[in-house]
């Protein structure tokens, strides 16, 4: 909005010039999703309370979350809010992909929204029956898939780029729609199981957020896309200010969601994210690339695919209690010193998959 108001004067005043560059306005684009987290954040927990939007705990879970019972839920509001703000402030509206990470992270909110009042409202932790909330995930995410494959930016999307190895491509064509789909859903529930102590999700994601800001604007830069041999994507340098506010967000969140946690996202919070997170990797042509950025995600989310497939094939469980968090939980480790060690493995392996750029 202020990029298409105030932008065109700056051949009357020169130093509205600065609304061309992308690193100024990400770099405010993130400042005001710091502001509005902070600022409003006292007010949307104090309503949330009101409101007695509270967590629900599991009985079968780690008895030292009995105590966190009651703790405002449903904080993802505040993150949508706080990303969706400056993203129309300072993004070039007329760009498709910031469109489409908007409506992913709103969509998928939408979805985790309706899942949290669901567990509020029923007393249990149970949520949506899982098999529609899936319908509405995959409903999303293929239409998301749809987009990049048929409409603008579409160009060359249905390729993927293989990290490390220059100018190698995957070609999936019509496929394609179905890998976006398994790329947002995954990247959504994969966040959303992460979501199990104070901070602990928020932290990677915000790590994850900053990392795709930078991977965006090489991507979109034809001169450090070609030096570094990555495919130019005039579409996705704007979507640095959309991971730029969603960088802010998310330490504007962690401010009142680090332990002991005051708000938490709910799912509201975690599924967006995770969506939002999946839809910038397609947008960039770094969906492989993903894997490793979250690998903190992909890590829970298979925790509890084998936790659940060995107990099922073999009726024995690998872990002592899925995801992972909780096994190290159970194994006697406090939860600080588990969402530190977490955000550790987030910040080394976001520093790999940038150096993965220059191995080429």
């Amino acid at each position: 909005m202020l990029y298409h108001l105030l932008y065109p004067l700056s051949s009357k005043l020169a130093v509205l010039n600065l609304f061309r560059y992308i690193t100024f306005r990400a770099a405010y684009a993130a400042l005001t999703a710091l502001l509005i987290s902070l600022l409003l954040g006292p007010t949307v927990i104090r309503r949330l309370r009101a409101i007695q939007v509270g967590q629900q705990v599991r009985k079968d879970g780690p008895q030292t979350h009995l105590s966190k019972a009651g703790t405002p839920t449903m904080g993802g509001l505040l993150i949508l809010l706080a990303t969706v703000v400056p993203t129309l402030m300072w993004a070039d509206l007329s760009n498709l992909a910031i469109w489409l990470a908007l409506a992913s992270l709103v969509g998928c909110g939408a979805i985790g929204v309706l899942d949290d009042l669901a567990k509020v409202r029923g007393k249990s932790s149970a949520g949506l029956a899982a098999r529609g909330k899936l319908v509405l995930q995959w409903t999303l995410a293929l239409g998301v898939g749809a987009v990049l494959t048929w409409l603008p930016p579409a160009e060359g999307m249905s390729a993927l780029q293989v990290p490390v190895l220059k100018h190698v491509h995957l070609e999936l064509g019509v496929l394609y729609v179905l890998f976006a789909g398994l790329v947002i859903v995954g990247s959504s529930n994969a966040v959303n199981l992460t979501d199990g102590l104070d901070g602990l999700a928020i932290g990677p994601v915000t790590i994850a957020a900053g990392t795709f800001a930078v991977l965006s604007y090489v991507a979109g830069h034809s001169v450090a896309a070609g030096y570094l041999g990555i495919d130019y994507l005039r579409h996705a340098g704007e979507l640095s200010v959309f991971c730029a506010a969603l960088f802010g967000a998310g330490l504007g969140f962690l401010w009142f969601n680090a332990f002991p946690a005051q708000v938490f996202m709910g799912d509201s919070g975690s599924l967006a994210l995770g969506g939002a997170l999946g839809c910038v990797a397609l947008l960039v042509k770094q969906e492989l690339l993903l894997v490793v950025i979250g690998g903190v995600f992909v890590a829970e989310a298979l925790s509890v695919l084998v936790q659940v497939g060995s107990f099922k094939l073999f009726g024995r469980r690998v872990f002592d209690m899925a995801p992972l968090h909780h096994h190290f939980e159970m194994r006697g480790l406090s939860e600080p010193k588990i969402i530190v060690r977490f955000w550790i493995v987030s910040i080394l392996l976001a520093v790999f998959a940038l150096s993965t750029l220059k191995i080429r």
